[in-house]
């Protein structure tokens, strides 16, 4: 394959131009500019290796052509060429930086050796200066080499937790960047306190395993001690350890939080090379590294061990556990949930709650809708039943805890058919004590003392009897379910509620409201329950309001669900009593003993709300009054 030709570029005029086409220039390559302009363009197109110059285009165009084209192309020679007539003189010629310079006449011969001596000096040149570069970057090479290197390593650091994977590359790095025949990281033993090799370079097996150090009496236990490296350049050998001699040494302390916690070295055996300043600076750089690598190790081991305990408590423990985080999202489902609700073992974590989640009390309890949040029950099916509990924590989320309550479940229903059972069988001698009663007036006359007694016995009876009637009738709403159900709309039976009520609230002087909207839409029920719930609810408001007093009765929509309110103004009942209103046979302590009741109204009420699918609750103020609110779905 035969050699490119050398480029000459002319910038020239008719005489030179004559002198090319002499033929004395056929071994290279010309290319021509007659204008200032195309100089420019020229050099770019073809990169010459030589520019042959006409003085009088110069000197016409630009008298600093020559001093502009050295300064922009420095290693490239240029030749010049003058006329007879030429005022120009050798060392303005040499100022310029010609590498030749030719005046008419000469012998055209004498060009081309001209030429090929300034091409060996811009080669000479171009060598020399590779040369320079390939010196000063040397060492920004091998520099950034190194910072390669130590950026390695913290990416492995930051990215990896295997600790003995993690100490092994900052030893091999430790040994790159120093150029030491070997390496290795010391940490003390917790048992005997001697240093073993965690972490080794070059060493052979069997010496890794059986290696061990005093911290007295060592090179390497006096860094470990001090926290202050060693440095050792030595023209002997010196022993480390038995049998173990090197010539040079470098020892750095691994410290973390000022504790030193093991010792990395590098060091030379076969060779006399020593190490200098810089090997120690970059062998602390590795010695941090190693160091944050113990340190996040441990805490890993410790986080894992924690986490560990926490698994194994959500395993074992009864009660359900949910953690959701602040962006709605399940950070926590335990066992107990997910076969709650059937979840299976699908991962959860990291998803939506609402994604995942579908019964609506348990949603409730999350989004924090639930109207009593201190006694929110999820019903799972007519078996199981939790106690729910929502508990905020900062920066976390929330914790839901369910307390399977279904065995006290079966307990009160075991109490309920035992009550239902024993109040059946008191209605046969309470019946006979009354008819036995009602005889004595008619066998003869009574003094006004028995007539007291006779009526005292009669009250007492009455409300034994009411009290029965309630818990039989508290028995069939709770084993009633859906039977009877159809679309009620509540309007006339809150009217006619209200109309049945008018005399006792006339007799106490109060005042009875109602405020119903127009459209309020029926509801999916038993009317027979409804009118029941309707006459407890307001007639405990009448009752427990004095004279004068007020009561409300507000009937509203919104969304799917039907409002009830019954708002009155009387007694109210104390803030510690609220959450047990709805217990059978609780009365709060604030009512006085001539107030007639058996304290299981409410807990009727509660049933046939609870048997609607409906929610109900209480907001009152001790002296101010209560409002009892009910919730219904509307029928669809």
């Amino acid at each position: 394959m035969s050699e490119m030709k050398k480029v000459l570029l002319a910038i020239s005029d008719e005489g030179v131009l004559n002198l090319l086409n002499s033929g004395i220039l056929s071994l290279y390559q010309i290319e021509t500019a007659s204008t200032l302009l195309d100089v420019k363009t020229q050099i770019a197109a073809f990169d010459p290796d030589a520019l042959l110059i006409d003085e009088t285009l110069m000197v016409s165009g630009s008298s600093d052509l020559a001093g502009r084209l050295f300064e922009e192309n420095p290693a490239l020679p240029v030749i010049l060429f003058s006329g007879a007539d030429s005022l120009l003189t050798p060392r303005q010629v040499l100022s310029f930086g010609a590498a030749d310079w030719f005046q008419f006449p000469f012998l055209p011969e004498e060009v081309s050796p001209a030429i090929e001596k300034a091409l060996n000096r811009s080669k000479r040149w171009t060598s020399w200066q590779q040369k320079e570069t390939t010196k000063v970057t040397g060492s920004l090479q091998n520099r950034v080499n190194e910072l390669e290197t130590i950026f390695k390593v913290g990416q492995s650091i930051t990215s990896n937790l295997d600790l003995d994977q993690v100490l092994t590359e900052v030893v091999q790095a430790a040994v790159e960047v120093t150029g030491a025949e070997e390496g290795s990281i010391l940490l003390p033993d917790e048992e005997t306190g001697e240093l073993y090799i965690r972490a080794s370079r070059n060493f052979r097996d069997d010496f890794v395993r059986t290696f061990r150090l005093p911290v007295t009496d060592t090179y390497a236990g006096q860094v470990f001690k001090t926290g202050v490296p060693l440095f050792l350049n030595e023209m002997d050998p010196q022993k480390i350890k038995t049998a173990y001699l090197v010539y040079s040494i470098i020892y750095v302390p691994l410290i973390f939080r000022d504790q030193t916690v093991g010792v990395l070295g590098v060091d030379n055996r076969e060779s006399q090379r020593g190490f200098d300043d810089k090997n120690l600076t970059l062998l602390q750089t590795m010695a941090d590294y190693a160091a944050i690598a113990i340190e996040n190790a441990k805490l890993f081991s410790q986080t894992e061990i924690e986490r560990s305990k926490l698994e194994t408590i959500l395993r074992q423990v009864e009660d359900g556990v949910l953690v959701v985080g602040e962006d709605d999202r399940l950070i926590l489902v335990n066992h107990v949930v997910r076969n709650a609700f059937g979840l299976g073992d699908q991962v959860l974590e990291g998803k939506k709650y609402s994604d995942v989640l579908s019964h609506r009390a348990l949603l409730m309890t999350i989004r924090g809708d639930a109207p009593n949040p201190d006694r929110i029950e999820i019903r799972i099916d007519d078996q199981k039943y939790f106690r729910a509990r929502s508990t905020p924590i900062d920066g976390v989320g929330q914790v839901i805890t369910l307390h399977d309550i279904s065995y006290l479940k079966e307990l009160d229903q075991a109490k309920t058919e035992f009550v239902t059972t024993v109040s059946h069988d008191l209605r046969s001698p309470l019946t006979s004590i009354m008819g036995y009663v009602e005889l004595i007036k008619r066998v003869g006359e009574v003094t006004d003392q028995q007539a007291d007694y006779i009526k005292r016995v009669q009250a007492s009876v009455y409300h034994i009897t009411t009290m029965i009637n309630e818990i039989l009738e508290l028995g069939k709403i709770e084993n009633r379910l859906d039977k009877n159900f159809e679309m009620v709309r509540l309007i006339p039976i809150i009217e006619d509620v209200v109309t049945g009520q008018k005399p006792v609230v006339a007799e106490r002087n109060q005042t009875l409201s109602v405020k119903l909207i127009d459209s309020l839409p029926a509801v999916y029920g038993d009317s027979i329950q409804l009118r029941q719930m309707l006459e407890n609810l307001i007639g405990n408001a009448i009752k427990y309001t004095g004279r004068g007093g007020k009561i409300l009765i507000t009937g509203e929509t919104e969304k799917d669900q039907v409002i009830l309110r019954v708002q009155d103004t009387g007694y109210g009942i104390p803030l510690a009593d609220q959450p047990k209103v709805f217990d059978r046979f609780y009365r709060a302590n604030n009512v006085t003993p001539d107030t007639q009741g058996t304290g299981l109204g409410l807990a009727i009420t509660k049933s046939i709300v609870d048997n609607h699918k409906g929610r109900i609750w209480v907001d009152s103020k001790e002296g101010e009054g209560s409002t009892f609110t009910v919730v219904l779905p509307i029928y669809e």
